[in-house]
């Protein structure tokens, strides 16, 4: 019968009554083509299976798996398997291979509550160590700044306070701006009905110093400045960078994040202060136009609500907002996968991850500052 494969691995192939012979002949190699079993096979159903390897000229794991598929079928259909003038070694390393196969543990049914449940748990758990880890370098790293602060990246940091700072101000303007005028008009609805116009002056002035600065703005940042950190760190994993940086025995945390996260941490209260002007002005314009109260009168009354300690509460909690911002962004760039895919992943997720963090932190200050009469 004409040869299964290309020349180099052939498979002569006979029925002798109910027996199947096949002469094997050739080099037998996994890199080049060789016959599989259902060829030689051809739907047959002998009762025997002779494998004949005298003219085998040299082999590898091509016949070893060939013969195995053989002998499988051979026991799965009572048929009987038989090798004649097998090379050294050859039947010594079948008998392994299916052993080997016959000892495999059967996969077990593992999608009930209690698996997928200690599944998760594991994986929570080796998500929190990773963020402490992080968390415990970044430390280390400003520590070790502050002991010596001339090794510090100062260009990275003015490059980084550049970028989220000045580059930033249109856009957390644009927000904040557009905040008062809502909050302004949200509460002339209200207190217009009572007569308390200018108490306009009050709640936003309040709200824009406390709250909404320094939420509007780590959200702006988290979308914006986050999101690029985690971009541009995830693609210098991919690219081998950060590796780079190991084999050279810098530290990644030490190059790449600290100077990111104090950029982060000292434009946050700079960008707030910004942000607090621009909403009460944009509350102003509507008290202007819709309530006609004076610019005058508008301040007047807003700084009779708003002290320094406000001042302050929504400075905090800018600063706050900026590390997890800076945080967040790092650590996702840093845990993406090496690929273009896991570069739009790491964005997404340190988006998601620092408005999250931002807004459980907020509720956490707003406990804490009701405790404490701040």
């Amino acid at each position: 019968m004409p040869a299964l494969a290309a020349p180099t691995a052939q498979a002569n192939t006979r029925l002798d009554g109910d027996a199947l012979v096949a002469e094997l002949s050739g080099h037998w190699s996994v890199t080049e083509r060789y016959p599989t079993w259902p060829q030689i096979l051809a739907s047959r159903k002998p009762k025997r299976v002779t494998f004949v390897l005298g003219s085998i000229e040299s082999w590898d794991s091509a016949l070893l798996l060939t013969l195995a598929e053989g002998a499988r079928w051979s026991r799965k259909n009572q048929a009987a398997f038989e090798l004649k003038d097998a090379p050294d070694g050859v039947q010594r390393l079948l008998d392994q291979l299916l052993v080997a196969k016959v000892q495999e543990a059967p996969i077990e049914d593992r999608s009930g509550f209690v698996y997928t449940l200690g599944v998760r748990a594991v994986s929570y758990s080796h998500a929190a160590r990773e963020v402490v880890d992080f968390i415990g370098e970044v430390i280390l790293s400003l520590l070790f700044f502050i002991r010596m602060p001339r090794k510090f990246r100062w260009r990275d940091c003015l490059s980084e306070m550049q970028q989220c700072g000045a580059l930033a101000l249109p856009i957390v303007g644009l927000i904040n701006f557009l905040a008062g005028v809502t909050l302004a008009y949200t509460a002339a609805v209200i207190l217009r009905q009572f007569g308390g116009d200018i108490y306009v002056a009050d709640l936003v002035g309040l709200s824009m110093v406390r709250e909404m600065a320094s939420v509007m703005t780590a959200t702006v940042l988290a979308g914006r400045t986050g999101a690029a950190f985690a971009a541009q760190l995830a693609n210098m994993k991919a690219n081998e960078e950060v590796d780079a940086l190991n084999t050279l025995g810098m530290s990644p945390v030490d190059f790449l994040v600290t100077p990111r996260l104090v950029a982060l941490a000292l434009m946050m209260p700079l960008l707030a202060m910004y942000a607090n002007m621009l909403g009460i002005i944009g509350g102003a314009v509507v008290a202007r136009g819709v309530l006609e109260i004076p610019p005058s009168a508008y301040f007047i009354e807003m700084l009779t609500t708003v002290t320094l300690s406000d001042v302050a509460a929504g400075l905090i909690k800018a600063s706050t907002f900026g590390v997890i911002v800076g945080l967040c962004g790092c650590l996702r760039g840093f845990q993406a996968d090496r690929s273009a895919a896991g570069v739009g992943q790491a964005a997404t997720s340190a988006v998601v991850t620092a408005i999250l963090l931002i807004v459980i932190a907020d509720s956490i200050y707003a406990v804490v500052f009701n405790i404490v009469g701040l």
